[in-house]
């Protein structure tokens, strides 16, 4: 059979677009700011994760471009070869020291840091507990280890605490949660999960990618949003989100780091950061520790978005971070209101399965440091608009 058939067959994307119903890589002409020129039309953008708004920071995009003028354009070379810089080094150093860990080390993205990392500690004589609801490079990352994975239910502690106790003794046990999961909000339950941890003999791994730079005294994230840092064996994080680049770090103990960084396979074998990706992250990590205002700022627009459509009776998922889920339950459903809404000026992420269960599509909303109430109010105003225009629609 012509491994090309399934490809030429009709599938649900073409009958999306036939329908004019499919809402994925929309072109933008513009930066990555609140309002943004997407297809020639002006547009709120309200589906981001530059949470606190430093794509289009002018000290960012400075040290980005001195970076590029001092180093070129990229480093030819993997970080075990010739494509190690002092800038990188750098921000390596600065990360572990800002979230209390011995080591750090980069990776060209953060997928590529999940299934580095985890593929790097993991192997065939140990299992990987891992929540239903952790990010798809996650499941990736354990299939590419061998390690046995064993999934419990999205947050369920009791789920987990019998999986770890049924595991055998002779193996090792890594725990891998999101800290804030990326399409409801929600936060783990990290102190059940150190102290199951600790009871069970199992490590602890955070993917913190949209916990990292909005929770924690300084935006250290969620491991020390609960004062558990030194509990957590591993954190994970990317410069996608808060860090406005492109990358992703991980930090431990010296042998934990020292150790992934001679086994893993998207570190040996891949291209290290850009010295652009790197100087803008790490200009980003500075401006983060100095000015608290904008993660201040990101929360307090988290929640007034969500006062305002508790306000107008709209439905959400309840969290304390930016993003804020609106349910709309069916695939259909939630295709024509992201259509409505970027009709009416507004881009929003729609969220369909497998990313969710079925029959709980969802619409992520994401905030950024950078929105203000005024903009807000108009988001709400369209949003409780088409939400009134489709209620009928299951």
């Amino acid at each position: 059979m012509d491994i090309f058939k399934k490809a030429e067959a009709e599938t649900i994307f073409d009958v999306l677009k036939a329908q004019g119903l499919y809402h994925y890589s929309h072109e933008l002409r513009s930066r990555q700011g609140t309002v943004v020129n997407m297809e020639g039309n002006q547009v709120l953008m309200f589906g981001s994760n530059n949470y606190l708004g430093l794509t289009y920071n002018d000290e960012v995009i400075e040290a980005g471009v001195q970076a590029l003028q001092n180093y070129g354009s990229g480093c030819s070379g993997s970080r075990f070869l010739n494509g190690t810089l002092d800038l990188h080094t750098k921000f390596e150093r600065e990360i572990s020291e800002f979230l209390g860990k011995e080591s750090c080390m980069t990776f060209g993205t953060g997928f590529q840091t999940n299934l580095g990392v985890i593929a790097g500690i993991a192997g065939r004589s140990d299992i990987i507990f891992c929540d239903r609801e952790n990010h798809a490079s996650i499941y990736d990352a354990c299939k590419l280890s061998y390690a046995q994975m064993q999934r419990y239910n999205h947050n369920d502690m009791g789920q987990l605490e019998q999986l770890l106790k049924d595991a055998p003794a002779e193996k090792g046990k890594l725990i891998v949660t999101d800290g804030v999961f990326s399409m409801t909000g929600d936060i783990c339950n990290l102190p059940e999960i150190v102290r199951l941890g600790k009871k069970y003999g199992a490590r602890i791994m955070v993917d913190d990618a949209h916990g990292f730079g909005v929770l924690g005294p300084r935006g250290e994230g969620t491991a020390h949003h609960f004062g558990l840092e030194k509990e957590v064996d591993i954190i994970m994080g990317t410069f996608s989100k808060s860090l406005a680049s492109m990358g992703g770090f991980c930090a431990a103990s010296e042998r934990v780091i020292n150790y992934i960084r001679h086994n893993s396979r998207p570190y040996i074998f891949c291209a290290s950061l850009t010295p652009a990706n790197v100087a803008c992250a790490n200009k980003a990590l500075d401006i983060m520790k100095r000015d608290s205002s904008l993660r201040k700022n990101l929360l307090a627009m988290g929640d007034y978005f969500r006062a305002c459509l508790k306000k107008r009776k709209i439905k959400c998922h309840e969290n304390k971070v930016p993003i804020v889920p609106i349910f709309t339950y069916s695939r259909e459903r939630t295709l024509i209101v992201c259509k409505k809404l970027f009709e009416n000026g507004l881009y929003a992420n729609p969220v369909l399965p497998p990313a969710t269960a079925e029959g709980e599509c969802l619409i992520r909303i994401s905030l950024m440091a950078t929105h203000t109430k005024e903009l807000i109010d108009r988001a709400i105003d369209i949003i409780e608009k088409v939400l009134k225009e489709t209620e009928d629609i299951k």
